[in-house]
């Protein structure tokens, strides 16, 4: 009788699943907000649609549940697609467009916007929607590992989120989230860089992810290899929704809905549990990290829109110095060498903004106003005994404000546009440091205390035009930058960056594409901020100047956008100059590579060069037919001059080549497969100084070894692969929605080698052995470093 009651109810809830929904939405006109009346909307692949009334709202009701692909058309704008629509029944989708008007209206020429394809940016650039990068195999739902499937983007095989795009640092790469610069989007960020092991954007309010790599628009300032443009969902404006995700690592909340018939609302929070299954595992150290998120969009009328962003993180990065029950000497002397390395870190950030716009017939006005700011702390004893104060070995924290201030003006005409605008920004950056393993120049140990504030100012102005039929597209532009940081960057005419592009249709769905200019980018503040013992700003008398990057690129581009597909073919060379070198090691900055805490917090000078150059392929498969894939491959090479060197040496950026295929197929009964395997030539390392690192009065400051500078980046990994699948299972019900999902990352479980680590041989009390021939030093030996492990994630994902 029991199994007879399960069985039904079993049935009665699978049965739910085959209800109906809707999808209801706005369509506008994106250049003055006005509402498009009588457009179409069609539910492609199927006999559903509808049409818009006069206010431009439109329904379609008694939708299937299921992925679906939304088009909307209206003569005299190009048609709109939005990708993989989740229709459920526990709530309509709100699904609004925003139409772009044709150029010519009598034109012969077909022109498609299936794909992103900017007037300001036609070339180098890339689209995520929200279910691709939610569903995508390894990802685990952080948007910094989605992106490494497009062409031209590198990572590590560690489990950091290193973003390397066309053989450039992590640090090159601009994050903006609703047209508000977000400068950190990981959480146990690297000062000075971008990266870190966790991406700290909720995904589930993602709407879209624009990655451009190439032909910057005029209006994107201070970045070198890419700008992310993310656009968060709007909040629901018909009732409120929430949705529950639980992880392997953490648990998210989100919630969305109306504050009031003119403002609605969407927020997030997670908090990790990482800390607890770490002591479970008897790791040495516990992470820990929370993060938060809120938008608020105000339509005050029908000309103005307020939007009010909010995000933040708090990181906790503690040490576990239990004792495992059952330890071999050889895993006590790894955990002792962890230990004796890793700091204790504490780490919060956060950014706030506000974005009005106000349109007009022609165009509209942005302003945007914002603060962002970075606190970091790492603390580390000698024998992690804080007991005695001499055994401090540094104390480091720093600090990093900003405040912005942009405003444009956007201007629509008959085929052209004109855009110009001006930004401000003060920043304060503030360091307190103690460390006695670096000698600063004055001979002393290095122990600093200061603050420094620095203003930074430019303004820009691009347009674009059509011609031939609307078959020709130029776009150019000109800005200029300048700061205080120093007498060589407070002139913005000597940091002026022309760029132009241009795209021409050779046939109905074949575009060539080019595009040249000049880029500038502020060092990082841990450069500019440096002081010696003797509260000298060594790198402010050095004259630093702004880092300049020249790009050429060229390419083809291939769409077939009755089948969702695109094919893009683009060569690319960037040569960059006045790139910070090490004073202390002699070496650029380039060929340091990523890693925990600081990078640049030392004496530099701006006269290192570099070029990076390469190819690359991809083929886009958008949901057809419940198929998908996305294929890239990238020839690469990525140079820099060191002073203590001659000639260029490869980066620790130079992979050679990056290659990427995602596939996945959509089955019966809401049964969703996908895989991604990608293939990475190996990075250059620089090795150990086995020599110096031996010495006691060296081990006993650092607790690590010393590299050999005098071989910078002199040997190289080996290539690196890895398998990621997803497997995920969808139950509709009328209230509520579930989601399951399994995750295996790593799935062969490939070792990919990492540069040997350098540890001291301890004896049975666990002191380190001292070498009997030579007593001012101890005994190492070398221990081969492999990264790799196979990685299940099971997570549930409730809507309701």
């Amino acid at each position: 009788m029991r199994h007879f009651i399960f069985t039904c109810l079993f049935l009665s809830l699978s049965l739910s699943g085959f209800g109906q929904g809707i999808i209801r939405g706005k369509i506008t006109n994106s250049i003055n907000n006005q509402p498009v009346a009588f457009a179409n909307v069609l539910l492609l692949n199927t006999n559903l649609g509808a049409i818009s009334d006069a206010e431009g709202n439109y329904e379609i009701s008694n939708v299937p549940v299921g992925l679906y692909n939304v088009r909307v058309s209206f003569v005299g704008y190009k048609s709109s697609t939005a990708y993989e629509i989740q229709v459920t029944l526990a709530r309509a989708v709100q699904l609004d467009f925003s139409l772009i008007e044709e150029a010519e209206e009598l034109s012969e020429v077909v022109v498609s916007s299936e794909f992103t394809r900017s007037e300001e940016t036609p070339l180098s650039v890339r689209k995520l929607n929200t279910n691709e990068i939610e569903r995508y195999p390894g990802g685990n739902r952080d948007i910094s590992k989605v992106i490494q499937s497009l062409p031209g983007v590198a990572s590590t095989p560690s489990f950091r989120n290193d973003i390397l795009i066309r053989g450039g640092a992590p640090n090159e790469n601009r994050f903006f989230v609703d047209e508000i610069e977000v400068p950190v989007i990981n959480h146990f960020s690297t000062q000075g860089s971008s990266g870190g092991p966790v991406g700290m954007i909720n995904v589930n309010l993602i709407k879209s992810v624009d990655l451009i790599t190439g032909g910057f628009p005029a209006n994107r300032m201070n970045g070198l290899s890419s700008f992310f443009e993310i656009q968060l969902k709007e909040g629901r404006r018909d009732r409120m929704a929430t949705q529950l995700t639980l992880g392997a690592s953490e648990l998210t909340l989100s919630n969305e809905g109306p504050l009031s018939p003119k403002t609605t609302y969407s927020l997030s929070a997670r908090r990790s549990y990482l800390q607890g299954l770490f002591r479970l595992l008897q790791l040495p150290f516990l992470p820990t990290f929370n993060d938060f998120q809120l938008k608020t969009t105000t339509k005050i009328n029908d000309k103005t829109e307020l939007t009010i962003l909010g995000l933040g993180a708090i990181d906790q990065f503690a040490l576990n110095e239990d004792v495992p029950e059952e330890e071999t000497q050889e895993e006590k002397e790894d955990r002792l060498y962890l230990l004796g390395v890793l700091a204790v870190q504490s780490q919060w950030n956060y950014t706030t903004g506000a974005k009005l716009k106000r349109f007009r017939e022609n165009g509209y006005w942005t302003f945007v106003l914002s603060r962002n700011m970075l606190n970091n702390q790492s603390i580390k004893y000698a024998g992690n005994d804080e007991s005695n104060p001499k055994n401090l070995l540094f104390d480091y924290r720093s600090q990093e404000s900003e405040n912005k201030l942009r405003a444009e003006n956007s201007v629509f005409g008959k085929g052209y546009t004109l855009k110009y605008g001006v930004n401000l920004e003060y920043a304060r950056y503030l360091i307190d440091n103690y460390d006695r393993a670096v000698l600063s120049q004055s001979g002393g140990l290095v122990d600093i205390s200061a603050v420094s504030n620095y203003t930074s100012y430019g303004a820009f102005v691009s347009g674009s035009r059509n011609g031939l039929g609307d078959r020709l597209l130029l776009s150019g532009g000109i800005r200029m930058d300048g700061s205080n940081f120093a007498s060589t960057a407070s002139n913005p005419f000597k940091q002026l960056s022309p760029r132009l592009s241009l795209s021409y249709q050779l046939q109905p769905n074949l575009f060539v594409t080019a595009n040249a200019g000049v880029y500038y980018q502020r060092p990082a503040y841990t450069i500019l901020g440096f002081q010696n013992n003797l509260g000298e700003y060594v790198n402010q008398e050095n004259y630093v100047r702004f880092i300049r990057n020249a790009q050429l690129i060229g390419g083809l581009e291939y769409l077939r956008p009755e089948k969702a597909r695109r094919f893009t073919l683009e060569a690319f060379y960037k040569r960059y100059s006045n790139y910070p070198s090490s004073i202390r090691n002699g070496i650029s900055l380039a060929n340091l590579g990523a890693d925990f805490g600081a990078i640049g917090n030392e004496p530099v000078l701006s006269n290192s060069t570099g070029r990076a150059y390469g190819i690359e392929f991809l083929a886009q498969q958008r949901l057809f037919r419940n198929f998908y894939g996305i294929a890239s491959m990238t020839l690469v090479r990525s140079e820099f001059t060191n002073p203590n060197s001659e000639g260029m040496i490869p980066s620790s950026w130079d992979n050679r080549i990056i290659l990427s295929m995602t596939a996945g197929k959509r089955f019966s009964n809401n049964w969703e497969l996908g895989g991604r395997w990608r293939y990475l030539g190996g990075n250059p390392y620089t090795p150990t100084d086995l020599n110096a690192s031996s010495l006691r009065s060296n081990w006993d400051l650092r607790n690590t070894a010393i590299l050999d500078f005098s071989r910078i980046n002199g040997a190289r990994l080996n290539p690196y692969h890895q398998l990621d699948i997803r497997l995920d299972k969808k139950y509709f019900y009328e209230k509520w929605t579930l989601n399951w999902y399994l995750d295996v990352q790593n799935a062969y479980n490939f070792q990919a080698t990492q540069p040997p680590l350098i540890l001291p041989i301890r004896d049975a009390q666990g002191d380190i052995a001292i070498d009997p021939k030579d007593p001012s030093r101890y005994q190492l030996r070398n221990l081969a470093n492999p990264a790799g492990t196979i990685l299940p994630t099971i997570g549930l994902i409730v809507e309701f």
